[in-house]
């Protein structure tokens, strides 16, 4: 049997080698602006003012939660066609926010922390 110690080393050496995806600035996009494109960063603009203003029902639970499921599928979608780019443009929302939205991500689909790490460490993203 072995002990804590010894189990724990080779999960450390293996996150360490998972560790070849390097954030990555986004260009900006030679595809054309579509009209979808266009609405949704309106929409994502006046939701940051209403937020910043101290606005915080400025969408229902249910809107919240329809574009948190759309915006989800939609980068899954652009990751699997093989573009390389993070979900979030760099400082544009504090880390106690993504650990939160994370988090909640994690409870809304029964997932643990654990099992993202194990995902993390097969796939390599």
């Amino acid at each position: 049997m072995s002990s804590p110690r010894r189990a724990a080393a080779p999960r450390k050496r293996a996150a360490k080698s998972t560790r070849a995806v390097k954030p990555v600035a986004v260009a900006v996009s030679t595809a054309p602006n579509t009209g979808v494109s266009e609405a949704a960063l309106k929409l994502a603009a006046d939701v940051e003012r209403s937020l910043s203003h101290g606005d915080t029902s400025v969408l229902t639970p249910e809107a919240v939660q329809a574009l948190m499921a759309t915006a989800c599928k939609a980068y899954a979608a652009q990751v699997e066609a093989g573009k390389d780019f993070l979900p979030l443009k760099s400082q544009s929302v504090a880390p106690t926010e993504v650990m939160m939205t994370a988090s909640g991500m994690l409870r809304a689909v029964n997932l643990a922390v654990f099992e993202l790490g194990m995902w993390q460490s097969w796939t390599g993203r």
